[in-house]
């Protein structure tokens, strides 16, 4: 009976991980009321995140009100026994983990936001739709575009921007609209697998110290695998027909110092790397220093704005061939949202860990089944649930692993989201871009081939990384 309510808490609450030890004093409170209103207070909360669609509700309210609620029934627990400053102790240390993704997350957002204000992605979406290329053309570009800027980007960003693509120029075409949809998402996520700046999930694994950013590489041919098979199998059902031509008016769509922003971007990505292979400092740190260079950079771009407006007057005509730079502006279009969801997750799941649940589950996963057959179970508890507390539980649990079984959970981490529509960021914002179009029953109907897919990537590590 424990075993199986051992698999049966993992199963049914992934996130369910274990914060740090703090001090000497460390309760199980698993059987106790403080445990239990825990637990209820996280599952009822990401119940009202898995329904953010039908609800209406941001993401980030449940869990913010759970977590605080968590480690506050966490600290009351504690006090009853004379431990007054355990949890505190405790509380630090999964807010030290989210301070460092939120820093790195808020500065790669910020490029990205000046790179779309500055009319990068609009120039590649310009391009695409106006070089007459059929729909099965379109179907591989913009899925290929979008498994090679999801690493570079990010696989939400990335999907949005070849969905916008494919929504412009397939309007009269739901089915293609719908099967391009799920390419993008397959693609994209597969994309970020390989690399830290794709994925959080990935992200985390490699600012928790445990691969380190090149060894990651080795998961880019079953990344491209986890690519590949489904969309050889879709692309029959693509037709072969050219949409209307769109007009090429000449004009750039990029303003003033889009493409320097990139190459900064592409700098900042280099100076995180080397704050993490070679000073051995957090990458968030490397991050917050690229954001310096932009801040200077966009120094450079309001004077030379302001010097325009001054040379041709109060025209109409904007000069710059746009508005003015603001940095702070991109900062604060960031994505704060899910920038909060991260904290309400990483500081819940940290409070459920350091209750005690986590041997329960970790024992029998782990010490049971196997580091093989509960890393592929991670994959598909991903489709289901958000793919962060799913992967956020596995670090933190720390499971004695090889580097082979590390990349294997990083690979069905980021893929397996794939498998559903509701199993990725990028499915869902998919299914709201191109909405009647691209559907959770039409993406449904083709998870039997991305779940091919998903097999066939884990196939590959193992035979070409074992």
């Amino acid at each position: 009976m424990r075993y199986i309510f051992n698999i049966g808490l993992w199963l049914l609450f992934p996130a369910v991980a274990s914060g740090a030890e703090a001090g000497t004093e460390h309760l199980d409170l698993t059987n106790q009321n403080a445990g239990y209103l825990s637990l209820g207070l996280f599952v009822a909360a990401y119940l009202l995140v898995i329904f953010e669609e039908k609800l209406h509700l941001h993401k980030s309210k449940p869990v913010l009100l759970a977590a605080g609620l968590i480690w506050i029934l966490i600290a009351w627990a504690y006090s009853q026994h004379g431990f007054d400053h355990t949890a505190r102790e405790a509380i630090r240390e999964s807010f030290l983990e989210f301070s460092e993704l939120f820093f790195f997350l808020l500065v790669a957002m910020t490029y990205i936001n000046a790179m779309i204000e500055r009319g990068i992605f609009e120039a590649l979406r310009h391009w695409l739709i106006t070089k007459g290329f059929s729909y099965r053309n379109l179907f591989w570009l913009t899925g290929t575009l979008a498994f090679f800027i999801s690493p570079v980007a990010d696989n939400l960003t990335t999907a949005l921007i070849m969905c916008a693509v494919v929504m412009t120029v397939g309007g009269g075409q739901p089915k293609f609209i719908a099967l391009s949809c799920i390419n993008i998402v397959v693609a994209a996520n597969a994309g970020g697998a390989f690399s830290p700046f794709g994925d959080i999930t990935t992200l985390m694994v490699w600012q928790k110290g445990i691969i380190e950013f090149g060894v990651f590489l080795k998961l880019f041919v079953p990344s491209v695998v986890n690519y590949l098979v489904p969309a050889l199998i879709m692309q029959f059902f693509v037709s072969q027909d050219k949409p209307a031509m769109l007009v090429d008016d000449g004009e750039s769509c990029i303003k003033p110092g889009g493409v320097v922003i990139v190459v900064l971007f592409l700098l900042t990505i280099g100076t995180a790397v080397s704050f993490h292979n070679v000073l051995h400092l957090p990458p968030a740190i490397g991050m917050l220093t690229g954001l310096a260079y932009l801040k200077f950079y966009g120094f450079f771009l309001v004077r030379r704005y302001d010097r325009m407006v001054r040379f041709e007057g109060t025209s109409s005509k904007k000069p710059d061939g746009g508005n003015r730079f603001d940095v702070f502006s991109h900062i604060a279009d960031a994505e704060w949202d899910t920038l909060f969801f991260f904290y309400g997750v990483i500081m819940a799941v940290g409070g459920l860990g350091f209750i005690g649940y986590l041997g329960m589950a970790s024992e029998f996963m782990y010490g049971e089944l196997g580091a093989t057959t509960a890393n592929v179970l991670v994959g598909f508890m991903s489709a289901i649930v958000d793919n962060i507390p799913v992967m956020y539980a596995v670090l933190t649990m720390h499971p004695e692993m090889p580097e082979l079984q590390w990349l294997l959970v990083t690979l069905t981490a980021g893929v397996g989201g794939s498998m559903l529509s509701i199993g990725s960021a990028a499915g869902v914002a998919l299914m709201g871009q191109a909405r009647g179009k691209y559907t959770f029953f039409s993406h449904l109907k083709w998870t039997p081939a991305i779940m091919l897919g998903y097999f066939a990537s884990i196939y590959t590590h193992l035979l070409i990384n074992g």
